[in-house]
């Protein structure tokens, strides 16, 4: 199996908070969406951790091809 694999080919619309650490998948294993729930472990891929500045509806890639990870950039149009 060739990763990351493509989770979906939308961004997952969820509401972050502010000044809270979360972590996206990059793998593409994950059964949580775009977070990361561990699958990668063993994969060679690590997860991004990143921190949300301001709180509010944020898009989430889960195609894996995005040049501004974790935020959805619409590379999955490509696809």
């Amino acid at each position: 199996m060739e990763l990351p694999i493509v989770t979906d080919t939308k961004p997952q619309v969820i509401d972050l908070e502010a000044g809270k650490v979360y972590v996206w998948c990059t793998c593409g294993l994950t059964e949580k969406g775009a977070l990361c729930d561990g699958k990668h472990k063993g994969s060679g891929l690590k997860s991004l951790v990143f921190e949300v500045e301001e709180s509010g509806t944020k898009y989430l890639c889960q195609c894996k091809k995005t040049k501004n990870a974790p935020y959805c950039d619409g590379s999955h149009n490509n696809l």
